[in-house]
């Protein structure tokens, strides 16, 4: 079957055709996920939590989806390889890199880094399928990054100066390069009902996380989760980032393309820090304001101002 691109799809009514505020609420969930794996330090070790997270998920979709599936498994079965390797790297892997870089590293140093991710995927859309970057992206993009390095650097740029990569920040670094490749595959995906599609790739993150979280288990590190503080956060990553958020970036992909839907990364961090400071207790600064005056500019300009294409 010919791969349909977002142009030719069925125009969908509702929530789910409104790809900015589909983005705006994904990337609010994700800023909320940082938070949620800071708690999760010293709670439930990060594999486990991967694992709990996916292998969940897959339960509550498959509840729902089994007659997507039953449907549309004559396609899903041709693209399983590519369906898996989505599942697997961009749900399980990602989030691995994710919680397991919070134990090494500083919130600073990961917000920087997943500044980088937009450019990435405007990279990998450039030399897979030689999509130009609009100089409307090109100038949203420098206003977001912008916004996130004022918020990174607490007001105060030279401190970016004296930053360090870690073993963290490594580990995030590639995820961050993961999940931009999962950005630029979903271009991809077979034209199956959004509910098939999201549930096989849950289901790969349920058996790759359960096979990577077993190193921890092998390895004497694994925290099981007892308290409330552990289950909260299970259940917060299962929900929102996962089944709400994925499938709401998924669908935004398809509406506008993932170099205009990757620009909305930036928001991950500005929402991140507006959660820290309502969860966590830290301090709102006048650059915490400014910051999301630039990143919601950026976004602003590239989507105004680019052409309606990928």
């Amino acid at each position: 079957m010919t791969n349909q691109t977002p142009a030719e799809t069925k125009p969908t009514r509702g929530l789910f055709s409104n790809a900015t505020l589909l983005l705006t609420l994904t990337t609010m969930f994700w800023g909320g996920n940082a938070v949620a794996g800071k708690f999760a330090v010293g709670e439930i070790s990060p594999l486990i939590l991967t694992a709990f997270r996916w292998i969940i998920a897959t339960v509550v979709l498959t509840a729902f989806a089994h007659r997507h599936l039953a449907r549309d498994w004559h396609i899903i079965r041709q693209r399983l390889p590519y369906l898996f390797a989505l599942g697997g790297f961009g749900f399980a892997a990602f989030n691995a890199a994710l919680y397991t870089s919070l134990k090494y590293t500083t919130a600073i140093n990961v917000t920087i880094l997943q500044a980088a991710m937009p450019m990435l995927i405007f990279a990998l859309n450039f030399l897979i399928f030689r999509t130009q970057l609009h100089w409307a992206q090109a100038l949203g993009y420098t206003v977001t990054l912008f916004g996130v390095l004022l918020t990174a650097s607490g007001g105060d740029f030279a401190l970016l100066a004296d930053l360090a990569l870690n073993k963290g920040d490594v580990l995030m670094l590639i995820g961050i390069v993961i999940y931009a490749g999962y950005s630029v595959a979903l271009r991809s995906r077979p034209n199956i009902h959004w509910l098939s599609f999201i549930t096989v790739l849950v289901g790969a993150a349920a058996i790759t996380s359960i096979v990577i979280a077993s190193t921890e288990i092998i390895n004497g590190t694994v925290i099981w989760p007892t308290s409330v503080t552990a289950w909260s956060v299970i259940l917060y990553t299962v929900v929102f980032p996962s089944l709400i958020g994925q499938a709401m970036y998924a669908r935004s992909v398809e509406l506008i393309g993932s170099n205009r839907a990757g620009l909305f990364m930036n928001l991950v961090p500005i929402f991140g820090s507006i959660f820290a400071v309502l969860l966590l207790g830290e301090t709102f600064h006048i650059y915490h304001g400014l910051a999301l005056v630039l990143v919601v500019g950026g976004i602003a300009i590239a989507q105004n101002l680019t052409p309606k294409v990928h």
